[in-house]
């Protein structure tokens, strides 16, 4: 029996991708238990369950760089983590521990480390965090979505393997005719797909509220905008008023939208943030993008995640405190730009590895000791994998 512990969550970012991760090592290996380790009261403590794997909560938060109260608990909160990470760890006796980043996975990584027990991390971002990058100094295998991640972790323990994405958004073809029946769009014209992810982003919905209404410089263009839950009622409110139909855009409204590998699919110009996973997608959807990174995340993550793509002519980049004025502008400016798009479905189509979970999985199990190993079953027999077991 492989004994495995994925710790990390905190928002959809780490979550799924932890998920995907778990599907595929039960894939290649025949005797496998696997125990997540997260924050309590994330979202990790709903979604893992509901994937069919179990998961034990530390009581974790994140350290604020402002001054704040909630300071005050947090070495307390640290303290505690650690203690029950070595108590669950002792317990389970894990053969290999992995972090996906988020609050739970530092104590989780570095109880194991100490232990001696065989630990990987999973680097989402082009900008490592302080806690992995603290981390890495003794981790034994560190997967990362971007190279020259050197500059942070020793060069020999890194592996570019990308990010595991959702399945569905793999196989994209031959879904064209539904995916605009689904948003209930016509053939012809340009479709712009905006995204600022589930609860939304306030100044995406800004800039294109005031670039549907203010902006005509390119004609027959219909919009799919996923506001977020937060602001969907106040834009359809507002909206409504002008019956959503402009004369520059003819709009689809979703607090969510269920569906996105058909919003991808039919998109021709994708608006987005820049978070690592959303990024993931979007190269696995290979369509001209605008990102517009978020300020509010820690360190400035998503600036140097749509850097990355930038400097390889792969999307282009309009900072969030000049959205309001300038993303509609640079939207029509790429829609009437057939080259420059072209050339950006070109770069970002080379970024997207659409197996990145199990280049992941078969870099944890190479972790585990040889005596183990008989349990393993490398590459995916479905896709005429190899079985070696040794």
């Amino acid at each position: 029996m492989i004994r495995v512990i994925i710790s990390g969550g905190g928002t959809g970012g780490h979550v799924f991708p932890s998920i995907a991760i778990a599907n595929s090592l039960k894939a290649k290996v025949r005797e496998i238990d696997i125990l997540f380790i997260g924050a309590k009261g994330r979202l990790e403590m709903d979604k893992v369950p509901a994937a069919g794997y179990r998961i034990v909560g530390l009581t974790v938060s994140g350290f604020q760089r402002k001054l704040t109260f909630k300071n005050l608990s947090f070495p307390f909160k640290l303290i505690g983590s650690l203690l029950k990470a070595r108590s669950i760890i002792s317990g389970f006796k894990p053969d290999v521990v992995v972090g996906v980043g988020g609050y739970a996975s530092g104590p989780t990584l570095s109880v194991s480390a100490g232990k001696g027990i065989p630990t990987l991390i999973q680097e989402q971002n082009s900008f490592p965090g302080i806690t992995n990058r603290l981390l890495g100094k003794k981790a034994d295998k560190i997967c990362v979505a971007y190279p020259g991640l050197d500059k942070y972790f020793p060069k020999e323990k890194l592996v570019i393997t990308g990010n595991p994405i959702r399945q569905d958004l793999v196989n994209l073809k031959g879904k064209e005719k539904q995916g605009l029946e689904y948003f209930g769009l016509q053939e012809g014209g340009k479709i712009v797909l905006v995204i600022g992810g589930s609860l939304g982003a306030g100044t995406i919905n800004k800039a294109i509220k005031y670039w549907i209404e203010k902006r005509t410089g390119v004609q027959n263009i219909q919009l799919i905008w996923q506001t977020g839950k937060n602001y969907f009622e106040a834009i359809k409110t507002e909206l409504s008023a002008k019956d959503c139909r402009l004369p520059t855009a003819d709009c689809r409204l979703f607090p969510f939208i269920d569906r996105m590998d058909l919003a991808y699919l039919v998109a021709d110009l994708i608006v987005s943030r820049a978070g690592a996973i959303a990024i993931s997608e979007l190269c696995m959807a290979g369509k001209p993008v605008v990102l517009v990174p978020s300020p509010n995340v820690s360190e400035d993550h998503q600036t140097k995640n749509a850097e990355a793509l930038v400097v390889r002519k792969a999307a282009l980049m309009v900072r969030d405190s000049e959205a309001e004025d300038m993303l509609g502008i640079k939207i029509e400016e790429l829609l009437s730009d057939q080259d420059l798009q072209q050339e950006l479905r070109q770069n970002i189509q080379k970024l997207a590895i659409p197996d990145a979970a199990d280049k992941i999985s078969e870099e944890i199990l190479k972790l585990i000791k040889y005596n183990k190993r008989e349990d393993i079953r490398f590459g995916n027999p479905e896709k005429g994998g190899s079985m070696d077991g040794h």
